[in-house]
């Protein structure tokens, strides 16, 4: 069984952008999607991959994750997916220890930059660095799934 145990920040700073190791172009769109779980497809650079999750409590899923033939997940984007399609350059650093990726949308969610780290445990403790603001890792708003469905810029006013 596939768990991914994720916490999910705003930033309060741009300081991070001097440790980025390396940056990925990334479109994605989703076949399904609803409270419970959601399928995705995703083109990163020059890899395709089909996702499965299911969502617990927004920081605990289950996920599975599979590659596919390049040509089948240009098809499913341009032809299945709903839409808008979810556009991001995540950026890759290393902070003590751990793996940080800044998700910086792109598109109909432009202006809004994420930072995720991926745990061993819900309680499993890890550096804050100073760029990190406030933790949104249990509001929805914030799931890729629910921004190819109400896109920031929609909703980034109120918030």
């Amino acid at each position: 069984m596939g768990i991914e145990i994720e916490r999910k920040f705003l930033l309060a700073s741009d300081a991070w952008k001097d440790d980025v190791e390396k940056s990925l172009n990334m479109r994605q769109g989703y076949l399904s999607h609803d409270a419970q779980s959601s399928v995705r497809v995703r083109i990163c650079d020059d890899r395709a991959d089909i996702n499965v999750k299911s969502t617990r409590d927004g920081i605990y899923r289950l996920e599975y994750e599979y590659p596919i033939p390049m040509q089948d997940a240009q098809e499913l984007l341009s032809q299945v997916a709903h839409r808008p399609l979810v556009e991001k350059t995540r950026h890759v650093l290393y902070v003590a220890d751990h793996c940080w990726e800044i998700d910086e949308f792109h598109g109909d969610n432009a202006g809004l930059i994420v930072a995720e780290i991926e745990l061993a445990s819900v309680d499993e403790r890890f550096y804050r660095p100073d760029w990190l603001g406030e933790e949104i890792s249990t509001d929805a708003r914030y799931y890729n799934s629910n921004l190819s469905k109400l896109p920031y810029k929609y909703w980034a006013e109120d918030s």
